[in-house]
């Protein structure tokens, strides 16, 4: 009888891997996870993401919450972690909160296309990560957010 290994991502996760929390209170008494928070929090601050007002009752107010997520490479290593500050968006009311929906967001199909493309130029292929890229967009509107 031959025995292959099993791939590393059908192991189920070990107690000594890290976990993400699920919620800001489990984060928050994890330096680390401290520390990302400071980092997110910073780079909005720093990118001048918002204005800080008074409540307006006239006006919806959406909520927020932290996401956290463990970027990890292809052995399962731990890469690095990552908290996000994010909107509830699903709190926005149409016609009041938002007349249209956009995202940005490429298409599979093209991607592949712009690959092969480069394959057979053999164009050099990098990848980048671009931490808070979203901040960079400008919005029309004014969002309330807590």
């Amino acid at each position: 009888m031959i025995w292959y290994p099993i791939p590393q991502a059908l192991l189920t996760e070990s107690s000594q891997q890290p976990i993400e929390p699920t919620c800001y209170t489990i984060a928050i008494k994890d330096p680390l996870w401290r520390q990302e928070m400071n980092i997110e929090f910073d780079a909005l601050l720093k990118n001048q993401t918002w204005t800080l007002v008074p409540p307006n009752s006239a006006s919806n107010i959406i909520g927020s919450k932290w996401v956290f997520r463990i970027k990890r490479h292809a052995d399962g290593t731990v890469e690095r972690y990552k908290a996000r500050l994010v909107a509830k968006g699903f709190h926005q009311q149409p016609s009041i909160d938002f007349y249209e929906t956009f995202s940005p967001v490429v298409n599979l199909t093209t991607v592949l296309t712009v690959l092969s493309l480069a394959i057979l130029a053999g164009w050099p292929i990098h990848q980048i990560d671009i931490q808070n890229a979203f901040l960079h967009g400008n919005l029309l509107d004014e969002v309330y957010m807590s």
